[in-house]
């Protein structure tokens, strides 16, 4: 029966435990990584990580626009569509300039703009990574 409480206790514990480490910078590192990409690993002074992450990122992002990349916008339809939109959310700032400049909206008409679109959605998941990696530095879990 001691070990029944001591391990309620324990979980108790485990699960209080984050809630003690939780800051500014936990929710300002990953809100800001995500509309900047990269830039939630720089104002936590990572320096190296951030600009690779930026460079990778927007590299990824320009490359598929200028491969006349589809931009999905957000809708009800095609569960396909719906999971692009996802994927393109995630590249935060990027997303909202190329739907404000009305970007990525023609039609697929070649191989390489089916490419484009796959390049724009892998960069706003790896943003998404990014900003995850950026909220574990900021509460501690990660170094």
């Amino acid at each position: 029966m001691a070990n029944s409480s001591l391990s309620k206790k324990t979980s108790t514990e485990a699960a209080a435990a984050p809630l003690q480490r939780i800051s500014l910078i936990s929710i300002v590192a990953p809100a800001v990584g995500w509309l900047i990409p990269g830039a939630g690993h720089l104002i936590q002074k990572r320096w190296i990580r951030g600009l690779l992450l930026m460079a990778s990122i927007v590299t990824m992002f320009v490359l598929g626009v200028l491969m006349d990349g589809r931009i999905y916008r957000p809708n009800g339809g095609d569960i396909l569509d719906i999971l692009g939109f996802v994927g393109d959310v995630g590249a935060g700032g990027l997303y909202i300039v190329s739907l404000a400049r009305d970007m990525g909206q023609d039609l697929i008409a070649h191989a390489t703009a089916d490419y484009g679109s796959k390049y724009i959605i892998v960069a706003g998941l790896l943003n998404f990574i990014s900003v995850a990696d950026a909220y574990h530095i900021a509460i501690g879990k990660k170094s």
